[in-house]
């Protein structure tokens, strides 16, 4: 691997640890922006539904421009994007301000998903599956830090406005990594080559057969599994179990502990027992977990971080899987392919508020289960589907 692979392979694995750790800074706040703001859970569902708003716009515009300019190009307007919306969400003191600033921030992670995603790919076309689950991996270091910082500073008694304002510490260096890279060239192979001209038509025929239907049914239900599990966990120990905060925020740090564990342990292993076959025991133990935990004793609690385990390797195997199957137009083809997962990070936090309000905050945070099952559901038509054509 030449030098400029390995720096730009670094700066791929930073992205995705910005993208960790501010994806999931709304969790360990949650208390207390309802607290401050008088929030009903329902709009703060609308808050987490619109930032995967501006995902699902990002993914699309994105992966279509990523065919067209250099994924370190797309990287750099992911941290512009997380620049803006941060400083927004931390100075808003009016509810639309809320959801429209976590809308710009949607925007950046989008961004980050599919230009982080794209450069591993390019870099790393024969070892897809091992790159991308260690680029999961530092997605699951920042998922796992932003709890502990979170938890330790409303400690001291500063407001989640300032915690929150603080993360746009990490857009600059992103911005700052990636800014002299852009317009230079490299040599063959240690960067993503842009395709000129896209192919519209053809790009939309293999982006919407039976076989991709299923792959988008199968990310966008997992999604909605692990966000929902992400965004509410604290919320639920605190107002169900009646666990302080800042234990909870623990609970919320070993679930990210063992999604990064998993994704570093998936590393070595999904390529050599089969991709579909690793995602059918991920999400099946995800849902046994996640049962167990969540109706079973109080002492049997540690149920729901150990999901964290089981749901480290779908992501990035599923994308592994599909950018294997599709060379052409890459880039806009894993765009529509995040931009279905941004439907199911829209879906599931906002459907466990609703359903918390409807019914309890248990029968919402529950209901995560169902897009498990809903998942493995998918998977089970997929590998239908292509066991026929064997």
């Amino acid at each position: 691997m030449s030098v400029t692979s390995k720096l730009l392979t670094t700066g791929g694995f930073f992205s995705f640890f910005i993208f960790g750790f501010v994806d999931n800074l709304k969790g360990p706040l949650l208390p207390e922006i309802i607290r401050d703001d008088a929030l009903s859970y329902s709009q703060v569902g609308t808050i987490f539904f619109m930032g995967y708003v501006g995902f699902i716009v990002a993914t699309l515009g994105c992966g279509v421009l990523a065919d067209k300019v250099s994924h370190r190009s797309i990287l750099l307007l992911a941290a512009i994007a997380l620049f803006i919306g941060g400083c927004g969400f931390s100075s808003a003191t009016e509810y639309p301000l809320l959801i429209a600033s976590m809308g710009v921030i949607g925007l950046g992670l989008g961004a980050i998903e599919l230009g982080g995603n794209g450069l591993m790919v390019a870099l790393h076309s024969q070892t897809r599956g091992r790159y991308l689950n260690l680029l999961g991996t530092f997605h699951g270091l920042g998922s796992l830090t932003v709890p502990l910082f979170a938890a330790g500073l409303l400690k001291l008694g500063f407001s989640w406005q300032w915690i929150y304002a603080s993360s746009v510490v990490l857009a600059v260096l992103l911005a700052v990594l990636f800014w002299p890279s852009i317009g230079k060239s490299t040599s063959a192979g240690t960067t993503h080559k842009p395709q000129r001209v896209v192919d519209t038509p053809r790009t939309l025929r293999l982006a919407f057969t039976t076989q991709m239907w299923l792959y988008y049914l199968l990310l966008s239900a997992y999604v909605a599994l692990e966000l929902g599990v992400g965004a509410w966990m604290i919320e639920y120990l605190h107002q169900k179990r009646g666990m302080l905060v800042e234990r909870s925020s623990y609970y919320l740090s070993a679930f990210f502990v063992l999604l990064m564990l998993g994704r570093l342990l998936g590393a070595f292993v999904v390529d050599a027992i089969g991709h579909n076959r690793a995602v059918a025991i991920a999400l099946a133990g995800s849902c046994l977990c996640l049962s167990i935990g969540v109706f079973a004793h109080p002492s049997l609690l540690f149920f729901l971080p150990l999901s964290g385990l089981f749901m480290s390797i779908v992501f990035p195997t599923v994308t592994a899987s599909v950018s294997a199957i599709h060379q052409e137009n890459m880039g806009s083809i894993l765009g529509i392919l995040f931009a279905f997962s941004g439907v199911g990070g829209a879906v599931g936090p906002w459907t466990v508020g609703v359903i918390s309000d409807w019914a309890g905050i248990e029968m919402g945070f529950a209901s995560t289960i169902g897009f498990g099952l809903l998942a493995i559901a998918a998977l089970a038509c997929l590998s239908a589907t292509v066991s026929r054509r064997c």
